[in-house]
């Protein structure tokens, strides 16, 4: 997908084989990843039993997006997410948007840290939203960014 230059970020997030499948929808997406809006689909794929929100698809779609955020913005990385927590508030009963910003503080910090040890590992915290404009998931996204070629040991 990173091949396929003449189309948008947008479109080949949207288009990436999982996420095209589940039918995620960009509604906004800031060109250096600092922040971004995207539509998670209640459908019968997506719906438990209860007919709400499988936490797995919240999971998947929270996975990448600080480590995509971080990779445009600290290009010649290596970045992964290393832990990912998720906190439900209330149920998934509608469509969900996830919520991420990029603070600038944490940027700075981040900037910080590898000018003085080559690596960081922040934590970015998420929501999704439900149509009736609550928060029903928080997220909190700890991802490693590291130099290419690092092997770390006990991280």
């Amino acid at each position: 997908m990173r091949a396929l230059r003449f189309i948008s970020a947008k479109r080949r997030f949207e288009l990436f084989p999982p996420y095209f499948l589940m039918r995620v929808k960009v509604l906004a997406l800031k060109a250096d990843w600092s922040s971004a809006r995207i539509l998670l689909p209640l459908n019968w794929v997506s719906a438990n039993a209860a007919g709400n929100m499988f936490g797995g698809f919240q999971a998947s779609l929270a996975d990448p997006v600080p480590a995509l955020a971080c990779l445009k913005r600290f290009p010649g990385y290596r970045v992964a997410t290393k832990k990912l927590e998720i906190e439900f508030i209330r149920v998934g009963n509608s469509n969900l948007v996830l919520h991420f910003d990029f603070d600038e503080s944490l940027a700075d910090k981040i900037t910080n840290e590898l000018a003085e040890s080559g690596k960081s590992t922040p934590c970015f915290e998420m929501h999704y939203v439900r149509e009736d404009g609550k928060v029903c998931t928080r997220i909190k996204n700890t991802v490693a960014i590291r130099p290419k070629g690092y092997v770390g040991h006990h991280e």
